[in-house]
């Protein structure tokens, strides 16, 4: 499941290891590419991590489960999202001019700190995904807050979240120049933050219907990709930051298939 190419990438993001102990060195600690394989393996099946099964070669649910957290706790998704990016900047694939966001909600079978009443699902407690990417659905951010959590709240948030990303020479880019949303974003004060950070909103007003389908219909794309990870279609994990290092994972591997679609 796990490629020479993307292994390659994220090895080098990896923590050092802490050396065994000589006399007692204990158990000899489960490769790190075939725990990334068991993770990518929940990721896509939505498998709960006690029933991975171990004939796969991935280890124990808990083994990859305590790699997620450690790695995340490492920046490694972060930082892997942010190299991925750079080298979709390098290639010509990213626009950092146009940037688009909206938010869509997730639902939950567990207890959890950001969970909330839907507005859209009977109130029904679930998160939602708020995304912001470029024009051409390439992921720039993410967020995850309670299903009750208006859209408007994670916009100044998101906006300050988009890395500044490498890949070509001079001054890393982080601010795009317009910013397109639907009528939900539709509050002036928020437009006078956006440009005071020289940024030109393109929000639509309410009652003129949707805003810029031509332009939004990205976001609502690339959402459909992250809920195509059927790990984050439902709220399965308790922990706030699990969650997140999944959500984190799946846009830089969104990044990765658009990096390897333009080289084939």
């Amino acid at each position: 499941m796990v490629s020479d190419e993307l292994w390659a990438e994220v090895e080098a993001l990896l923590p050092p290891r802490p050396p065994r102990r000589y006399r007692y060195p204990g158990r000899k600690p489960l490769d790190d590419r075939k725990v990334l394989c068991g993770i990518l393996f929940v990721l896509y099946t939505a498998i709960p991590w006690d029933y991975l099964p171990q004939e796969l070669g991935f280890g124990s649910g808990m083994t990859c489960w305590r790699r997620l957290r450690d790695w995340n706790s490492a920046g490694v998704w972060q930082r892997l999202h942010e190299v991925l990016l750079g080298k979709l900047r390098a290639s010509g694939q990213l626009d950092r001019s146009r940037a688009v966001i909206d938010g869509s909600t997730s639902g939950r079978s567990r207890a959890a700190k950001k969970t909330g009443p839907s507005p859209v699902d009977r109130r029904k407690p679930g998160s939602k995904h708020h995304v912001i990417t470029d024009t051409g659905g390439i992921p720039l951010a993410a967020a995850l807050t309670g299903g009750n959590r208006h859209d408007v709240t994670q916009l100044m948030p998101l906006v300050d979240r988009v890395p500044r990303i490498r890949g070509i020479r001079g001054r890393p880019r982080q601010r795009p120049q317009w910013l397109y949303a639907d009528r939900g974003y539709d509050y002036d004060c928020y437009r006078r933050q956006l440009r005071a950070r020289g940024i030109t909103p393109v929000i639509a007003r309410r009652g003129h219907g949707s805003g810029p389908g031509t332009r939004r219909w990205v976001v609502e794309q690339t959402i459909a990709l992250l809920h195509w990870f059927r790990r984050l279609r439902i709220r399965w994990e308790i922990r706030d930051d699990i969650h997140e290092a999944i959500l984190t994972l799946a846009c830089a591997i969104i990044c990765w298939r658009r990096l390897q679609r333009s080289k084939s």
